[in-house]
């Protein structure tokens, strides 16, 4: 088949284009944009498109790719279609945002042709990307040990606009080369008397993709001289596959997750009897949805988390990527951004009775709760306007000295200060206060035989306020002894 027949093709099956659309062509000048911009060129009128060209100087090789940019710009005016060029200088971007010069580079570069996409109104992106290129990205990503959504390679259409980085509207990119193997593209240059500009850095064996193609695919030829369509064709048929398990992942997502402040909490014991393949699935779903920006997310984070969910004890907690944490308790776990379990003297077992006076320690953690009975006299009249949340002033005759830590429980309920004696649901007041979701199974509550006492971090009950007529008060604080 002809390269302009391939192309036709993969317009038509993945439906890229629509009559009367505008396509901005991402063309850097080297064979495969250049090779891209001609046969749109060709194809134009018959798919009744128009195209604008738009190209980035990354200001990374210097002389050259400004050579690059004034090439780009001559074409475009011999042919007769419109440009717009960028100047930008992605090293600094590289700098500023701890990326590798490749991936800032991309992130300028379609931030780039967005902008332009978006102030014309166009339809979609079109880019460069060829056969090679995706059997490169299979191998890249086999190698980081991704799951199938990496092995699936580069998708012939994408949406840009999930990305975190990204600030413009989402728009639509489109790889019509997809099918078209490297080699064909420069025989097509050849034959159309195209003279696209070199890139040296291709060459550069210190980037791990340009091993890849040198190194790494010319000895895996050895064993199979068709090792690039094998790959092509187990992407094809990962790409279906990943899409039907796609299906049911989200359904299990609307079933089990609960999205909430920088949060995903899942319960877990329908957790534990789901498929480990949708338990990962789920796993990166909640990762992706935490750290949009994250492109690829390493087999070795989701398999440690999905394995410490299953195995570890209530309160352990499991390092994710980029800041995130993987938190587990007794009924459900959470994933949240920098540390769903925070330090704050949070309850991991049951029940703990109290030592009145004296100290009990939070187990699996620095924190203790330390009892100390003053007579009324003793207590500074400051206390009263207590500022700190964490510890209590407490009327010791209506309290007593039988009290014990525990989490909440259903029904709970308890007469907050202030409230004039009126009885609230604690998991409303919860709600009320803002009290963080993933913590609130492990919020401590002091209970005596008969009721809540305090909701450690937030409130006091009404009928233990220190009064005129108390005797005695207990002195209840939280203090971390690390």
């Amino acid at each position: 088949m002809e390269l302009l027949d391939k192309v036709r093709e993969t317009i038509r099956q993945h439906r890229m284009f629509r009559r009367g659309d505008t396509i901005v062509v991402g063309v850097s000048g080297g064979p495969d944009s250049l090779c891209l911009l001609h046969a749109l060129n060709q194809l134009r009128e018959e798919l009744g498109v128009a195209l604008h060209v738009g190209h980035v100087e990354h200001g990374v090789r210097g002389e050259e790719s400004r050579a690059d940019a004034a090439y780009v710009e001559n074409l475009t005016r011999d042919w007769q279609l419109p440009v717009s060029v960028e100047y930008a200088d992605v090293p600094v971007y590289a700098a500023q945002h701890k990326l590798a010069i490749e991936e800032a580079a991309r992130r300028v570069r379609y931030s780039f042709l967005g902008q332009v996409a978006h102030e014309l109104g166009a339809g979609c992106i079109a880019v460069g990307h060829n056969a090679d290129d995706h059997v490169e990205t299979i191998l890249m990503h086999w190698m980081r040990g991704s799951g199938l959504g990496g092995l699936r390679g580069i998708l012939p259409v994408q949406i840009l606009g999930a990305e975190a980085w990204w600030s413009g509207p989402a728009v639509k990119l489109v790889r019509p080369l997809l099918e078209v193997p490297r080699n064909e593209i420069e025989v097509y240059c050849q034959q159309h008397g195209l003279e696209p500009r070199f890139d040296r850095s291709n060459l550069d064996l210190t980037y791990h993709r340009n091993r890849i193609r040198h190194e790494l695919i010319p000895h895996l030829e050895s064993f199979n001289p068709r090792i690039r369509d094998v790959l092509r064709r187990s992407a094809r048929v990962i790409a279906d596959d990943y899409d039907c398990l796609r299906i049911q992942g989200l359904q299990a997502w609307e079933s089990l997750a609960r999205e909430s402040e920088g949060t995903v909490t899942f319960p877990l014991k329908p957790w534990l009897k789901l498929h480990p393949s949708l338990q990962r699935q789920l796993l990166r779903e909640a990762i992706h949805r935490l750290r949009n920006s994250l492109r690829d997310i390493d087999w070795i984070h989701v398999e440690q988390a999905r394995m410490g969910v299953e195995q570890k004890a209530a309160g352990a907690r499991i390092t994710l990527p980029q800041g995130l944490w993987l938190f587990k308790g007794y009924d459900e776990f959470v994933i949240g951004e920098t540390r769903p379990w925070p330090d704050l003297p949070l309850l991991t077992e049951q029940e703990l009775r109290l030592n009145i006076p004296g100290t009990t320690s939070l187990p699996k953690s620095n924190w203790q709760l330390r009892a100390k009975i003053m007579n009324r006299a003793e207590m500074p009249e400051v206390a009263l306007e207590n500022e700190d949340p964490w510890q209590a002033y407490l009327d010791l005759e209506r309290t007593g000295r039988s009290l014990i830590l525990r989490g909440r429980r259903a029904g709970d309920h308890f007469q907050p200060l202030g409230m004039g004696g009126k009885g609230k649901m604690l998991n409303d007041f919860m709600i009320n206060a803002k009290i963080p979701q993933h913590i609130r199974d492990y919020l401590p509550l002091v209970v005596s035989p008969q009721h809540i006492v305090w909701v450690a971090g937030w409130r006091v009950d009404e009928r233990v306020k220190i009064t005129s007529q108390t005797a005695q008060v207990l002195y209840l604080r939280f203090a971390n002894a690390g």
